[in-house]
């Protein structure tokens, strides 16, 4: 993979209290030249005032990018069952169901 050279950028930001961290948004232009990207994991270590951020891997797949790059040849042409599989209940519309003890979690009705 073949990276285009970006010219080094820097800005100067203010902590901010995120929950019980604290926070600097990193700007686009010096996300750009780091090359992160959303969802990216990075390290921070503390070296004194210095706080260098690297990036140590490639950012997670969505479920969408992960559903796109399924090939239904590579497990069994499978994507999903189309009939019913196991033993199974049906719900019945009006009826009142529980989990276990305590009271009822909800009341189903017919929607049409």
């Amino acid at each position: 993979m073949h990276r285009t050279a970006i010219a080094a950028k820097s800005a100067t930001l203010t902590v901010q209290r995120w929950g019980n961290s604290l926070a600097a948004r990193i700007p686009a232009a010096v996300a750009r030249s780091a090359c992160f990207r959303v969802g990216q994991p990075v390290e921070l270590s503390a070296e004194h005032s210095h706080v260098p951020a690297r990036a140590i891997g490639e950012p997670k797949l969505t479920l969408a990018k992960k559903l796109a790059a399924f090939d239904p040849s590579l497990h069994g042409g499978e994507l999903m069952a189309t009939r019913a599989v196991g033993k199974r209940t049906s719900l019945v519309p009006g009826a009142t169901y529980s989990l276990g003890s305590g009271p009822p979690v909800q009341k189903l009705t017919d929607s049409t």
